[in-house]
């Protein structure tokens, strides 16, 4: 890519916009700003000590449309809802607020936080690697071919997702926290696990940090020959486009992801899209424009939420942006059994549908996506749909991804049930195969993964 292609932004300089974010203590500025109804505000204000809140100018200004608040979805994506804690814990949390109760507030917020499952899935007790008998902060180690790794200064957002299964991230509690310091620890453990070929960088949002930064957490990956993709977990393209265009090293980051390319290595850009209007403004297909010029590839992936993509049309035509901007549709993901849950679950019966009316529309090469995708405890489990025998009905499954590697693309099934909406929810079919029933039933060992 030539200097000249990098340069060729539709904003000079003086006009790029400076990032600002918005969070808990600027609620009553957004309120005025875009008039925002007083209970809407009330409602922000209560949820937002439990849960995280941060928007940008960008979201704000191109992505909501406050003509159709409270139901427009992206304002349902970015800004607490009432219903996402249950009425007692708001009530509760409204009346300390209101009293101005400090003390009582703060453990009310962390008793509310420690009752949402911070971490599913056995994040803290099953995937932090060790090394010589030490346990890795900031890692993850859940699949044979895969490291997450999280940089400690890119654990923060442009704007937070209200259903973000990682909000415990963001809450300001150190023990809830992935983060690691530095990559030493990183590249040694790569050394000692020749079998790792994918590292993610994931937060957070690695993208949030200056491509100084990004730089000293890429180049010693880059040293590990093993090490033969380089994944970016990042919504930024979507809260915040200028980062690959007008941002002061939007240049610099884009001669990083080509450097990465250069190595030999595959460089993904995993990114994050919830729903069509965010792939619509010219700054986000600008934004993508650019990194594909470099050689990265972007995968898009997104779970299923409801008030915001319930809805098979909106996947359909998120799908199909994607595949026109030449992107790669990835996953379909179901909403994980954390944080609000409650508000934005879809029943798998439901979520199955969605996939495939959405998917049937779709031409042959948008058919890249799988789901819906339940990333549990044993796996990436995918649900592929409903059967009927003389037994009665039932889903059927199959694994995407496993703790272990003999259960992926096995199939196995479990009792229909219109209601559930996660796999411990499930009646597994006795007749599945000992090894895959122990893994999706928990009887299985469960053991972390050492080094």
């Amino acid at each position: 890519m030539s200097l000249s292609a990098l340069s060729s932004t539709p904003l000079s300089a003086a006009e790029a916009p400076r990032f600002r974010s918005f969070g808990p203590h600027h609620v009553d500025e957004v309120a005025a700003r875009y008039a925002l109804p007083a209970h809407l505000l009330d409602s922000v204000r209560v949820i937002a000590q439990v849960l995280p809140f941060r928007v940008n100018e960008y979201v704000l200004s191109h992505l909501v449309d406050w003509g159709r608040i409270p139901d427009d979805p992206i304002f349902q994506l970015v800004f607490p809802q009432r219903g996402m804690l249950s009425d007692d814990d708001e009530r509760e949390l409204s009346g300390l607020l209101r009293d101005g109760r400090k003390k009582e507030l703060r453990e009310a917020v962390g008793r509310i936080r420690a009752g949402l499952n911070p971490h599913p899935s056995g994040q803290m007790q099953l995937n932090v690697p060790s090394l010589e008998g030490t346990q890795l902060p900031g890692m993850q180690h859940k699949y044979r071919e895969t490291v997450l790794y999280f940089p400690q200064q890119g654990q923060t957002c442009h704007a937070y997702c209200t259903y973000c299964f990682r909000w415990a991230q963001f809450v300001g509690d150190a023990d809830l926290r992935f983060a690691a310091p530095g990559p030493e620890q990183l590249v040694r453990y790569l050394r000692n696990h020749p079998a790792v070929t994918d590292v993610l960088v994931t937060g957070g949002d690695p993208m949030i940090m200056s491509t100084e930064r990004l730089r000293s957490h890429l180049e010693p990956i880059l040293s590990v020959d093993t090490v033969r993709t380089i994944r970016i977990g990042t919504k930024s393209v979507a809260y915040w486009p200028y980062r690959f265009t007008t941002d002061t090293d939007a240049d610099d980051v884009l001669r990083l992801f080509e450097q990465v390319v250069a190595s030999g290595r595959a460089l993904a850009v995993m990114a994050h899209f919830s729903h069509p209007r965010e792939l619509e403004t010219a700054q986000a297909r600008l934004a993508l424009s650019r990194i594909r010029s470099t050689g990265a590839i972007v995968y898009c992936q997104a779970p299923l939420i409801k008030h915001v993509n319930d809805d098979p049309k909106v996947w359909a035509e998120m799908w199909r942006g994607q595949l026109a901007a030449g992107l790669v549709p990835y996953y379909m993901f179901v909403e994980r059994d954390t944080g609000p849950r409650e508000y934005f679950k879809v029943p798998l019966a439901r979520a199955a549908e969605i996939f495939q009316a959405a998917y049937r529309t779709l031409p042959g090469l948008a058919r890249t996506v799988r789901g819906p995708s339940m990333s549990a405890t044993p796996g990436k489990v995918l649900v592929d749909g409903v059967e009927e025998d003389l037994d009665g009905r039932w889903f059927r499954l199959r694994m995407a991804q496993a703790r272990n590697p003999e259960l992926v693309g096995r199939p196995f099934r479990a009792r229909f049930s219109a209601e559930a909406s996660w796999l411990d929810e499930l009646e597994i079919d006795p007749a599945t195969p000992a090894d895959i029933l122990a893994a999706v039933t928990g009887t299985a060992p469960k053991t972390p993964v050492r080094g």
